[in-house]
């Protein structure tokens, strides 16, 4: 009952949040493939939804992050992250894990037609099997504004 009104409520909020503009849908490209969601959440922050994968894993993450600077069309930006994923391990067999992290990127949104850009990096802290830090979060991203 508690896992059923926990996903009720985290549908209910992403509901909410759907209603307010403005969101970027697209895809993100470096180690591994991402498909990424960005929705506005009010004055300058914003929320990320990412699912990703590379050589067999899966991940789905979530960040929450601040314009620090934004400078016309170009915008410099950064936040914490969590996420969860699983894949082969060591031994090749499924394993999963979990972790926290930061996301740090640079990203120009076109005046004239609805595209962003980005450059940006999520290192990261696993935290589930085992603790380990992973910097190979770089990435090139392109999105449709909307």
């Amino acid at each position: 009952m508690k896992k059923f009104m926990l996903v009720m409520a985290a549908v209910l909020g992403l509901a909410a949040v759907a209603a307010a503009q403005p969101r970027a849908i697209g895809v993100r490209a470096g180690y591994g493939a991402e498909l990424s969601y960005q929705h506005t959440l009010g004055g300058n922050n914003f929320g990320e939804l990412d699912l990703g994968w590379s050589v067999g894993s899966v991940r789905i993450g979530a960040a929450y992050d601040f314009l620090i600077a934004p400078v016309g069309p170009l915008n410099f930006y950064a936040g914490p992250q969590a996420y969860v994923g699983f894949g082969p391990n060591a031994d090749n067999k499924t394993s999963f894990w979990a972790g926290v992290g930061a996301q740090l990127g640079l990203e120009y949104c076109f005046d004239s037609i609805p595209l962003q850009l980005s450059l940006d990096w999520k290192p990261s802290f696993d935290i589930v099997p085992a603790s380990g830090f992973g910097w190979q979060g770089i990435a090139l991203g392109i999105r449709y504004l909307f």
